[in-house]
């Protein structure tokens, strides 16, 4: 298995940015209930979901026929083999479905490079909105608009935690009572819900500063964000300060908090 360092990156981003724009073209041309169904998880999946994988791996496939890719929807059919060793992609080709269903902006397409088990490069693409997110870990984060491709992409940070009202984002179908209570005892939180992997970029380019989620969620919801925004200057653990496993069997993680400021990181213990 090959091992992509951030000048390979660098090198991959403009193609990976292209592959995703028609993706996500994709994803808008479908009306958003075609082909709705239930996985055996339960939880719902779209023609567009299953539209865009495709676009997506076969554009990758091309681009870098060597990597391998593990995709949200391919797994639902077929268990993939996770790796701890060399570089992999991860794909969730359309983040949010049920926002999508609902007819909200905040669904999202990620891709991840995973290497040697850590999230190196994402890249996250809110079609409804026209606005994609990328960063390379070590060589910044920057957010553009996939629909002006002339368009000079703008450098995002994260920013310090405020004074006062720190802005905390949570799940707006997933907010379960772990994550509300652990909230419950941040002093001054305003929180802010969203869908999808979007809430990763708005800590990324310092208009949020924290997002937790205590319960489990897979590999490819976050590891696209997890780049990104350790790109922009925050981080990623789990809940007691400790890095993230990626990569188990059921490629789940149990917990994480994502901070803009990781100085201001309010950790669990026990």
């Amino acid at each position: 298995m090959p091992t992509l360092d951030a000048a390979a990156c660098a090198d991959l981003m403009d193609e990976l940015t292209g592959i995703t724009a028609h993706a996500a073209e994709a994803i808008l041309n479908f009306a958003v209930t075609t082909g709705l169904r239930s996985k055996a998880d339960g939880s719902p999946v779209t023609a567009a979901d299953e539209a865009a994988e495709a676009i997506i791996c076969d554009g990758l496939k091309r681009l870098a026929p060597d990597v391998p890719v593990i995709s949200e929807e391919h797994a639902a059919r077929e268990k993939p083999e996770p790796s701890a060793g060399g570089s992999y992609f991860l794909v969730d080709p359309l983040d949010g479905t049920r926002e999508f269903i609902a007819g909200r902006s905040e669904y999202t397409i990620n891709i991840a490079l995973m290497t040697d088990g850590a999230p190196l490069f994402g890249l996250i693409c809110a079609p409804a909105l026209g606005d994609l997110w990328r960063g390379i870990v070590g060589r910044g984060a920057e957010r553009l608009s996939f629909a002006s491709p002339t368009e000079a992409p703008t450098p995002i940070r994260a920013r310090p935690r405020p004074a006062s009202e720190a802005v905390v984002m949570v799940s707006r179908s997933h907010l379960e009572a772990r994550t509300k209570s652990y909230v419950d005892g941040l002093p001054g939180a305003k929180l802010v819900q969203s869908g999808s992997s979007i809430k990763f970029c708005r800590l990324a380019e310092g208009s949020a500063d924290l997002y937790p989620r205590l319960a489990p969620t897979h590999d490819w919801d976050i590891a696209a964000g997890h780049a990104i925004l350790r790109a922009a200057g925050g981080s990623v653990t789990a809940p007691d300060g400790t890095p993230i496993v990626y990569g188990t069997n059921e490629l789940l993680i149990p917990a994480f908090l994502a901070w803009g400021d990781p100085a201001s990181a309010v950790l669990l213990k026990g």
